[in-house]
């Protein structure tokens, strides 16, 4: 039996309440050598769902794990067939004030760095430069066999010519970009090969249950280590991935500041949670700063 990954946390201790005072947040960007860690409630504002605030993903959708994806290929099949519907929304996504404040706080000089949980590109699109994709990119697609990789645009459009008139309505779409879809809906959907050497396709992403590349977490363990503070933007911290930063940076002494409506695992090592949206935080914040923080880049 296979273990299933962890989905959800649930608080054994009493955490202190959120804070609506940003001015902690204000001070640390002020000083400079801000490291920014981002998770899907920086982008619920983009209108794509995040997994665990309220209405979140995970109260109706269980996520596709990497051990499901390799060792079955109807399971395959249900994910390319929902993901292709809901790359169609998720696609045409575009950046919030959030990801514009972020932008806007690198062009000042006052961040050292952006690593994101997310996989949509966002901040990348609103102007974020060296984003470090801790989970990878909905944008690029890997073959399992071969390891070629291609953009998602040109499997689209493969996807497109093997099921012509595939439009089903979804009931939502998720996080990772996967549409709610029921087995009927999803039918016989095709499914395409690599065309290097026809093996499996595999969005560039880290399922759940899949590891993040080694190197990649090294690569931000050392930007933890070169940070002065760590700001946490819209992550519950659930799952390892990004907890570890955030344990790191207190474990060095360095504040770990939080803007995220819910209580996350990682509270216990903040200095303050600001409960409040993370587009009106932060464009607040970079008033407080004297910065156009919300300008589309």
């Amino acid at each position: 039996m296979r273990m299933r990954p962890t989905l959800s946390w649930t608080p054994t201790e009493d955490l202190p309440p959120g804070s609506t005072d940003l001015e902690p947040v204000a001070d640390a960007l002020s000083t400079g050598g801000v490291l920014v860690l981002s998770g899907a409630g920086i982008s619920t504002e983009s209108g794509i769902p995040d997994y665990r605030g309220v209405g979140g993903s995970l109260n109706r959708h269980t996520p596709m794990t990497y051990q499901d994806f390799t060792a079955d290929a109807q399971a395959r099949r249900r994910y390319w067939a929902r993901s292709h519907l809901g790359w169609r929304t998720f696609g045409r996504a575009r950046p919030n004030s959030g990801h514009r404040a972020v932008a806007t706080f690198a062009r000042h000089g006052l961040l050292s760095g952006v690593i994101t949980q997310n996989v949509d590109g966002l901040h990348q699109a609103a102007g974020s430069e060296g984003v470090v994709e801790l989970h990878g990119s909905l944008d690029r697609v890997v073959c399992l066999s071969c390891g070629a990789f291609s953009h998602r645009r040109e499997l689209a459009r493969r996807l497109e010519e093997a099921n012509a008139g595939f439009a089903p309505v979804a009931a939502g779409i998720n996080p990772d970009g996967d549409a709610d879809l029921t087995d009927e809906q999803v039918g016989d959907f095709r499914v395409v090969p690599c065309t290097v050497c026809g093996g499996v396709l595999k969005p560039d992403v880290v399922f759940f249950g899949e590891a993040v590349p080694p190197r990649r977490v090294e690569h931000c363990r050392t930007l933890v280590r070169e940070a002065a503070s760590l700001l946490v933007l819209g992550s519950s911290l659930t799952v390892m991935s990004g907890l570890r930063f955030v344990r790191q940076a207190a474990q060095a002494g360095k504040p770990v500041l939080i803007v995220n409506l819910d209580p996350t695992r990682g509270d216990r090592h903040a200095l303050t949670r600001v409960a409040l949206p993370l587009g009106t935080a932060l464009t607040a914040v970079a008033g407080q700063l004297g910065i156009p923080g919300s300008a589309p880049a």
